[in-house]
């Protein structure tokens, strides 16, 4: 089983040992946001859906407990929760679209951005951990004060679990406070935090198995105390795992409410302007890429803008009514800030080049491309330390839009293949604890197990029209950041 703790949901999946989903359980998250720009959870309301959806997934597979070989957990990066010395949460969990510390994270950036970025592998921003402890400091935050513990969700729910205060490679990677070439916390952020070391977790590999579960847990999770869990990584990581995109030249995009695009590589490696982040997956391999806040989130907020009242699918295929470049429209899809490549909670969304001919099918047309040239912007960031990539990988809600699917073919011009399964960050968890269990050889060994449908073909001619529209994207999209 994968467990995978997102932004958005949480999922528990049962697979054969081939990568077949036997059962799933999905149990939506509620996000809060007392003022503008905050955006919590509550780490006991996440506990408890975990323990539905490993329930329920059990229940839908109808196999005996013993069945189950073992678990693997899976994260979103960058949420912190204040814990007091009994375990208690004293606060709620600042997830990565939190923005509170913007104005600490650019003080951070302007003293110290290089340093910073040197050490730990990640551009500055308020979605980081390091910026908000500097925040909570600042403003007399009374639960940081009062705090014995500082862990993430998944850190939580381990801490809930088995008793246990670990923390593996990535997730530290995902703090701000690890350095990503010792693969220890590091002394100077720590100390920028105003924490101290020990109210961290202890950093390990992501093959740490867990055993040990407690008693009352696992009644109600259907499960004996003997079965191993297994700590896993953040889900970026293991969404590339998942889908088998692990080897050099073989990316992996991400495309669901917001985006994300990722490749391994050997070691710490970093961009130049500080626009891809670095981030441990073992003591050798990284996976170096960046997010982006924008994916299916723009195309949601258009269906609704518009009144649209078909499906999304639907709505979607209206772009296959346009040619490339939807007749002159570029969208910069920066509606939700922007992490990579602006780095920039400030930024803002926009349309050029709009007419009185242009239609509904124009601007989806539009939308789908600039979400699609924000990606390709961040893949040329990372060409400068791993190279051109040579094979694309697709997970996520967008890539059930075969539109989609085809523009990301023709702008990257490259053979696109998608899992049968979108649960690539669940597989890539119960992979990753097959592999510390030894039931399997290696992570490279995924790639025979995982489903995989026919490749999508990029069209030449349409390559060639899109790398000219890119060109006038890239530069419009570097003279805006100065108006951010």
């Amino acid at each position: 089983m994968g467990l995978d703790i997102g932004t958005t949901s949480v999922k528990a999946v049962v697979f054969t040992l081939k990568g077949k989903v036997v059962s799933e359980s999905e149990k939506l998250i509620t996000s809060y946001y007392p003022k503008p720009g905050w955006v919590e959870q509550d780490p006991d309301e996440i506990v408890q859906l975990a323990v539905l959806a490993v329930r329920d997934a059990l229940g839908l597979a109808n196999i005996e407990k013993n069945e189950i070989v073992t678990i693997g957990l899976s994260a979103a990066m960058h949420s912190i929760i204040c814990i007091d010395g009994d375990g208690n949460p004293l606060s709620k969990a600042l997830i990565w679209a939190d923005g509170r510390s913007s104005e600490q994270a650019a003080h951070l950036m302007e003293e110290d951005g290089m340093n910073i970025y040197a050490k730990n592998g990640m551009p500055t921003h308020p979605m980081s951990p390091l910026s908000k402890l500097v925040w909570m400091k600042e403003t007399e935050y009374e639960p940081y004060h009062n705090a014995q513990y500082f862990l993430s969700i998944k850190e939580y729910l381990v801490f809930k679990w088995f008793n246990q205060r670990v923390i593996d490679f990535s997730m530290a990677s995902a703090t701000g406070l690890f350095n990503g070439k010792t693969l220890k916390w590091d002394d100077e952020l720590v100390e920028k935090a105003g924490i101290k070391k020990e109210q961290l977790s202890n950093i390990v590999p992501p093959t740490k198995v867990l055993t040990g579960l407690e008693k009352a847990v696992a009644d109600k999770l259907g499960l004996t105390t003997e079965i191993p869990f297994v700590i896993g990584a953040a889900d970026g990581q293991l969404a590339n795992l998942g889908i088998g995109a692990i080897s050099k030249g073989e990316v992996a995009i991400t495309a669901g409410t917001s985006g994300a695009i990722r490749q391994f590589t050997k070691g710490f490696k970093l961009s130049e302007n500080h626009e891809t982040f670095c981030y441990a997956f073992t003591e050798d391999d990284y996976i170096i890429g960046g997010p982006t806040n924008n994916g299916g989130i723009a195309l949601q907020w258009l269906k609704e803008l518009l009144h649209y009242q078909g499906s999304f699918d639907d709505f979607t295929n209206e772009a296959e009514r346009v040619t490339p470049g939807a007749e002159g429209i570029l969208f910069f899809p920066y509606i939700n800030g922007e992490r990579a490549p602006l780095w920039n909670q400030h930024a803002r969304g926009n349309f050029f080049g709009m007419t009185v001919t242009h239609k509904q099918e124009h601007f989806v047309r539009a939308v789908l491309e600039g979400i699609t040239f924000n990606l390709y912007q961040i893949a040329k960031a990372l060409e400068y330390s791993v190279g051109e990539p040579e094979k694309i990988y697709i997970n996520g809600g967008l890539s059930k839009s075969k539109v989609w699917l085809q523009i990301v073919a023709d702008v990257f011009g490259k053979e696109v293949y998608v899992s049968e399964t979108h649960h690539s960050a669940a597989w890539g968890a119960a992979w990753t604890a097959l592999v510390a269990l030894g039931k399997v050889t290696s992570f490279d060994e995924i790639k025979k197990n995982i489903p995989m449908g026919s490749p999508v073909i990029p069209d030449q001619n349409n390559h060639e029209t899109y790398l000219e529209i890119y060109r006038k994207y890239d530069m419009f999209a570097h003279d805006l950041k100065k108006y951010f």
